[in-house]
């Protein structure tokens, strides 16, 4: 049985569906972990699981509701009972801004901002709590605390609830190939949650960076291993950019050597390749092309081109240097990978006569691109708001990805050593980069940029070739 079968043969039944949403929904709301968990990330993605199996959506907001209510009512009577000791744990100890973030909203908004804290991201899980450590009225809370809690519980699973919904009427889409995305998606999402995770166990308080300190100061062996990993004097290592090039290396070489072992391609590529022909969805043929031009050599071009103006004129070498290493290091990679492996497409058009399909170079350049992009982003966000950097890059390079698969000129293993290659390159660039101190990148007119990027893309779309 392939992955994927297996990922959608596990989907919960409807009680523990409901479960879940409302355990994801207290998680969001809940002091402390509520700034950690992707909240919505994670309920958009189990409310369509709940709107593929039909449940009824009045209890599925329900769930939302009771969960949302109950973190709320949490976070409140921790801040009331633990006042003095709320600045010492974790993550408020490494982040005490949060913490005045939080209080100078509800000094602002008054008893108001329990409404309002409910729907601004940063201080959701916050306000709560700070009303309990000034002791807000309990029966004032309790109210705004029900009245948000009815009006966020639909604004957040009615989105993922529709989508589930419409998917299981969506015309053209075989109903094996559900199974494949369904599985693909939660597989894309437990990896990224999981990474996430282990991110955060590489922080002071993380149990890695606790485990490899304390390697360090009772063995020389560890000593030494936190001299390598530490880029800097005098200053920590970058464990999870060590982390992100040691797993995806390890995951790479083991994934090549299947595919090399295969005489052609695998029996889950040949499955779906003959899955995704069979599919009728007017326009999706043409929707892959025009990704695959944004991902090619001009489109890339196109997009960084404003960019690199402005870098130009800032005389940010160091950005330039590294952004430019990362493409043209994937890009000789893409080539040898190519060259070595000789696997040959399931197609190949005129403008691909003479390209072998392992790795898939979209998908390798599209991780870099916007890997790189999601971390530079990162570094001039709060902590607590960095995860969307990284699930905005997710977001663009999945489609970007799957889009091979739609015109037939990859298999679903090129893709996946694509994905696993661009990810050695990022953690590369992230080394280099963090082997010294930089200045930000801020200011900078990133929407006119972005904006500038985007029409220069849309014209190569429409006036160039495949490149």
């Amino acid at each position: 049985m392939i992955l994927t079968d297996a990922l959608y043969q596990l989907s919960p039944s409807p009680p523990v569906l409901l479960l879940i949403v409302a355990g994801i929904a207290l998680m969001e709301s809940l002091a402390l972990v509520g700034l950690l968990v992707p909240g919505v990330v994670l309920i958009t993605a189990v409310a369509s699981m709940a709107g593929h199996q039909e449940i009824s959506v009045t209890l599925v907001i329900l769930a939302a509701f009771l969960g949302a209510v109950a973190g709320d009512g949490l976070s409140f009577w921790l801040g009331y009972a633990q006042r003095e000791r709320v600045a010492t744990f974790w993550p408020l100890s490494r982040h005490p801004e949060w913490l005045a973030h939080g209080a100078r909203f509800f000094r602002t908004h008054g008893s108001f901002s329990v409404f309002l804290g409910r729907f601004v991201g940063p201080v959701r899980p916050i306000i709560p709590m700070i009303a309990g450590m000034l002791h807000m009225p309990p029966r004032t809370f309790t109210w705004a605390n029900l009245i948000s809690a009815a009006l966020w519980a639909p604004a957040y699973v009615l989105p993922g609830y529709l989508l589930g919904h419409a998917w299981q009427r969506l015309p053209g889409l075989p109903e094996g190939l559900r199974s494949w995305l369904a599985g693909l998606g939660a597989l894309v999402v437990a990896l990224a949650l999981t990474f996430s995770w282990l991110r955060h166990q590489t922080y002071r308080d993380g149990h890695v960076y606790r485990i490899l300190a304390w390697l360090s100061r009772r063995h020389a062996l560890g000593r030494m291993i936190w001299r390598l990993l530490s880029l800097q004097r005098d200053r920590d290592p970058p464990l999870a950019s060590w982390l992100l090039l040691l797993s995806s290396l390890a995951a790479l070489s083991a994934w090549t050597l299947v595919v090399l072992q295969h005489d052609g391609p695998m029996a889950m590529d040949q499955r779906l390749n003959d899955l995704i022909g069979t599919m009728t969805i007017p326009g999706l043929t043409r929707f892959g092309h025009i990704l695959g031009d944004v991902g090619d050599l001009f489109g890339i071009v196109a997009l960084l081109l404003p960019w690199a103006l402005w870098w130009l004129w800032k005389r940010r070498w160091d950005i330039l240097g590294h952004v430019g290493g990362g493409l043209l290091g994937i890009a000789l990679l893409n080539t040898l990978g190519k060259t070595l492996t000789a696997r040959p497409r399931p197609l190949t058009p005129d403008y691909l006569v003479g390209s072998m399909s392992y790795p898939s170079a979209h998908t390798s350049t599209a991780v870099v691109l916007f890997g790189m992009t999601a971390a530079f982003i990162a570094r001039e966000l709060p902590t607590s708001q960095r995860f969307w950097a990284y699930w905005g890059a997710i977001a663009i390079i999945v489609p970007m990805a799957l889009s091979r698969l739609v015109i037939g000129v990859h298999w679903l293993s090129d893709l996946i050593g694509g994905a696993l290659l661009g990810l050695v390159v990022c953690a590369l660039v992230q080394l280099a980069w963090q082997r010294q101190e930089r200045p930000r990148l801020s200011p900078c007119p990133w929407w006119a940029l972005g904006a500038a990027s985007l029409a220069l893309c849309a014209a190569r779309v429409a006036w160039l070739g495949p490149a």
